[in-house]
């Protein structure tokens, strides 16, 4: 397939098709890597693996579990900062859950979620919720289970509801502040013509129907909603690579250009981090953390309502 048919990437992306047969997923150095069932079940009894279940309650995790996996809920990485709701842990915090959890940070963690047998809730998330928190904070060999525990289980793969043994580790956190774009620079940077930023809330939300008290998106964003990346039957399964290049190349997706990773909260823009950084290799990834929540805090940032990224653009940033 000839270079011309893509935008400036498509052959990186290409490669990326190929690389993602060999796990861990991608070659290189990343932070953070895809593995499959397979993968897993072949290296489960390595002695520096630990496996950490993210399942949306604790009660899924009781009932069953992938055999030595830990319970580690991403509860604990986001808690209420001057009132705004979404904002980040203390490090301190963060570090004595991964410590009590025995990650250490050159040791591979195999992170997984799913739909909770007790529960019944998951939508997939967790895990890339749970791999960027890792990163973030300083681990450097974060292992995402590609289909999570309902693709492990459809694999034959064993359960448990044996709890592990878990001695606490001397994880040091160290943030890595570059991964995050702050509100100051976001609103600084986003309408320039190197930077593409992407809405990942479902098209409803991002049309308008959300429970913000603006309603609609930020002007000039994106509409890529992250379940659309997804497996139709498993929201924890990346579709095949072919299907990913198609979307990345209909929605402008460059890699000539900084993508930032918007969403509500600052979680469901996760998947498209991950994807983008890690696993596509993209040199210039943010993640806005605050997102549409931080943006709607501010009762003077525009708003667009409707299916066009910058259809009102020009009339709603316009002085009032």
């Amino acid at each position: 397939m000839e270079e011309k048919m893509f935008t400036s990437g498509g052959m990186e992306r290409l490669q990326a098709m190929s690389d993602r047969q060999n796990v861990p997923y991608p070659r290189g150095d990343g932070k953070v890597k895809l593995v499959t069932a397979d993968w897993l079940a072949d290296h489960i009894n390595d002695t520096d693996l630990r496996i950490v279940d993210v399942q949306p309650d604790v009660h899924d995790y009781i009932q069953e579990h992938i055999p030595g996996a830990v319970y580690l809920t991403e509860g604990i990485l986001r808690v209420s900062n001057r009132g705004f709701p979404t904002s980040y842990s203390p490090t301190g915090c963060i570090q004595e859950s991964f410590r009590r959890a025995g990650i250490e940070a050159d040791s591979p963690v195999v992170v997984y979620t799913g739909k909770g047998a007790f529960s019944g809730r998951g939508e997939g998330l967790g895990q890339t919720m749970m791999a960027y928190s890792l990163a973030k904070y300083g681990h450097n060999m974060v292992y995402i289970l590609d289909g999570g525990i309902d693709h492990w289980k459809s694999a034959g793969g064993e359960l448990s509801q044996e709890f592990p043994d878990v001695e606490p580790s001397s994880f040091t956190a160290e943030p890595r502040e570059e991964y995050a774009i702050r509100y100051d620079e976001f609103r600084r940077i986003k309408d320039n013509d190197d930077v593409v930023v992407l809405d990942a809330r479902p098209a409803k939300v991002y049309e308008g129907q959300g429970p913000w008290r603006m309603r609609g998106h930020i002007p000039g964003a994106i509409s890529l909603p992250w379940r659309s990346l997804m497996d139709d039957g498993n929201p924890a399964l990346l579709k095949p690579n072919a299907d990913l290049d198609i979307m990345l190349e209909e929605h402008g997706v460059d890699r000539t250009r900084t993508v930032i990773c918007t969403c509500g909260t600052g979680r469901e823009a996760t998947n498209e981090f991950v994807l983008l950084k890690w696993l596509y290799l993209y040199p210039n990834v943010r993640l806005y953390e605050g997102s549409f929540t931080e943006w709607s805090a501010y009762p003077d940032n525009p708003v667009v309502e409707g299916p066009e990224p910058r259809a009102a653009r020009a009339e709603a940033a316009l002085p009032r």
